[in-house]
């Protein structure tokens, strides 16, 4: 008994003596340095521009998709037109050539060449819909319209959303241009357009 006594208070010594060796260890730190706080906060700037731009052309190809929808159910209905059809097919595949990217932006005049071809397409394939007899009880046809049209008129809130990150973006590369080369080792980091200043040039 007095020896299993004895072996539990070793036991118990040597679990203190580790616990308090433990202790009096030194310990690693870690710090988080203006330098990092910087790299953290652009590299989310990065993630969001990209979120919003990938969320506003994802919805700018479902509005695409839903007019190509939209002609193949005239199509079917062959109560439209159907060389009039196969233009607007043409003009429709034609538009995602002239579609803008974050760089082409840039230059005004994509941007509002894209547009018309968009905004153009869109007005002339809904009144061609409404205009057929069997769009008052084509639900398909009501349906595909109402999200064209819907999906043209988040065109604008989208581009705000993007614009918003873009100019959070800007002003960090201003107010930080000296800690740029230690963030990212890119040669050159430069701002980027945004859709309210391609606007202002069209003005």
């Amino acid at each position: 008994m007095r020896s299993l006594f004895s072996g539990i208070m070793i036991t118990g010594c040597v679990l203190t003596l580790l616990n308090c060796g433990d202790r009096n260890a030194p310990r690693q730190q870690t710090t988080f340095t203006r330098l990092d706080s910087l790299t953290d906060y652009y590299l989310g700037l990065q993630d969001s521009m990209l979120l919003a731009w990938n969320i506003m052309i994802h919805d700018d190809n479902q509005k695409v998709k839903a007019m190509h929808n939209l002609l193949h159910e005239l199509t079917v209905s062959a109560s439209a037109d159907p060389e009039q059809l196969e233009g607007y097919e043409q003009r429709l595949e034609q538009l995602l050539r002239l579609r803008y990217t974050q760089k082409t932006m840039a230059n005004a005049d994509v941007v509002e060449e894209y547009d018309f071809a968009s905004n153009s397409l869109v007005t002339e394939l809904i009144t061609t819909a409404e205009s057929q007899p069997q769009f008052q009880y084509n639900s398909t046809l009501q349906k595909l319209a109402d999200e064209i049209r819907m999906a043209d008129q988040r065109v604008y809130i989208y581009r705000d959303d993007y614009d918003a990150i873009v100019a959070a973006y800007n002003r960090f590369l201003e107010e930080n241009r000296e800690d740029i080369s230690a963030i990212d080792i890119q040669p050159t980091i430069e701002k980027k357009p945004l859709f309210q200043m391609v606007a202002d040039e069209k003005e």
